[in-house]
């Protein structure tokens, strides 16, 4: 394995160019997921290749997991601070792969949902479906996204060490620790993704090879 540092603009050129030799790119949709703790910013990252993708021919909507959260009363069902529930609970893994996932196999529809629920409001977010036209890539981020089995063209894990994602948690989120905890010694998400970047720094990145 070799780590080499690179900017961040760097590392979403270096993105797009692999998303768009991914096999089958140019026939049919691609779902791609930026995979991280809320500090590591994954959402930042998923906007950074939407304006490269789009110079390379692809067009790319951005959605993001947290609109895809259960409703309150299943996911505080344990306490407003349980870091298991937080860890197998919040995330709709059903409503992803309904409204977002499955409409991007090859024969679907295109149709996608980009929202369904307003974490802070607990209420619909009645958004439109939006059609992604054929080539189009999804661009989905979140945390705690790798070993659901969720159907990805190509996943990007960006990774924290427990010392500097303990140091940039907000306070009311430290309770959030232990489910990354257990999320690291049962999925593996540095090793599970196809990429994985550090980012300790995020002005600083570095970029994990596989040797």
């Amino acid at each position: 394995m070799q780590v080499r540092p690179i900017s961040p603009e760097q590392l979403a050129e270096l993105l797009a160019d692999r998303i768009t030799a991914l096999p089958g790119a140019g026939r049919r949709w691609l779902r791609v997921a930026v995979d991280g703790a809320g500090p590591a910013r994954p959402d930042l990252l998923a906007d950074a290749l939407v304006e490269p993708l789009r110079l390379r021919g692809r067009p790319a909507l951005r959605v993001s997991a947290a609109g895809f959260l259960r409703p309150a009363s299943i996911r505080l069902e344990y306490g407003h601070q349980d870091a298991d529930a937080f860890h197998d609970l919040w995330l709709d893994d059903s409503a992803l792969l309904r409204e977002v996932l499955d409409p991007l196999e090859p024969g679907g529809s295109g149709r996608v949902l980009s929202s369904l629920r307003d974490p802070a409001t607990d209420r619909s977010t009645r958004v439109p479906y939006t059609e992604l036209p054929p080539g189009g890539v999804l661009l989905l981020d979140g945390a705690l996204l790798l070993g659901r089995w969720l159907p990805l063209e190509l996943t990007v894990h960006l990774a924290l060490t427990p010392t500097a994602l303990a140091r940039r948690m907000p306070a009311d989120q430290q309770w959030t620790l232990p489910a990354f905890a257990r999320y690291e010694a049962e999925t593996g998400p540095a090793e599970a993704a196809d990429v994985t970047v550090r980012v300790d720094d995020p002005r600083h990145p570095a970029l994990v090879e596989r040797t």
